[in-house]
């Protein structure tokens, strides 16, 4: 797995509690903020991007001011899909990570509040005809899923008559579409909007089906540890930080979650 190297961040003007302060361990053991960092090709709002060996994106801005007001050093480490940041949060080997949330991963992380809510749908290679989701829903349909996530549990519950593939990555993903050898590739509406350009033809249909909070997520078993985050994220949202990080990200019209 690839690492960033850990950062110290200004000031954000989050205040935590002195007694949740004297908790930091449960948050961090460590005595490092260990972040889990989901990246594909092209950032989103939820997916980091990695430039000149730094990661870079939204979650990384939520991480750095997570990290500043809780007076910790903070190590990214970087995985292609949301799946493997899970089992490394539920392992320990993370202490925090953003994650779509369903009821599979709520059975290995505990959870806090979500800062954006994403819709999923398929993307269609150019030699595609179909227009809709029930279109899509057609049999032998074959469709291409990240490994672990949320996106593909629910992309399989909806192809009732085909059948979903798992790839590692989204690299490994728009990959396959060029190529288009598949029908459908599964992922959130606004990573499409970033990863179109890359698959010259290729068309994102209407509607979703599924809408899901990315929330802050970290390993059960560590109550103040999830109070921390649930405190930050709440008043990360609040404050506007959330806000600005999506507007610097370039998603001004994406609401921040309200729960």
């Amino acid at each position: 797995m690839r690492k960033a190297a850990c950062r110290i961040v200004r000031s954000t003007g989050i205040r935590v509690s002195a007694a949740l302060v004297r908790n930091l361990s449960d948050l961090a053991p460590s005595g490092r903020l260990r972040a889990a960092v989901v990246t594909a090709p092209a950032a989103s709002a939820f997916f980091a991007i990695e430039r000149e060996g730094k990661l870079q994106g939204v979650t990384v801005d939520l991480f750095q001011a997570l990290a500043e007001n809780v007076k910790l050093p903070l190590t990214l480490r970087a995985f292609p899909n949301s799946g493997e940041a899970t089992e490394a949060i539920a392992a320990g080997e993370c202490d925090v990570a953003f994650m779509p949330r369903d009821a599979d991963r709520e059975k290995k992380v505990a959870f806090g509040p979500a800062y954006i809510v994403i819709e999923s749908t398929f993307l269609v290679p150019a030699r595609s005809k179909l227009k809709t989701l029930d279109e899509a829903n057609f049999a032998g349909a074959r469709a291409i899923a990240i490994a672990g996530t949320t996106t593909g549990r629910s992309a399989r519950r909806f192809l009732t008559q085909g059948i979903v593939e798992d790839v590692r990555s989204v690299e490994e993903m728009v990959d396959l579409a060029k190529r288009g050898e598949a029908d459908l590739f599964a992922l959130s509406r606004d990573a499409f909007a970033t990863l179109l350009p890359q698959v010259p033809g290729a068309r994102v249909l209407p509607g979703g089906f599924q809408q899901v909070g990315v929330a802050i997520a970290v390993p059960k078993g560590r109550p103040e540890a999830e109070q921390i985050v649930r405190n930050f994220l709440d008043s990360a949202k609040r404050s506007g930080i959330v806000r600005r990080a999506l507007d610097r990200g370039g998603y001004r019209d994406l609401p921040v979650a309200s729960f």
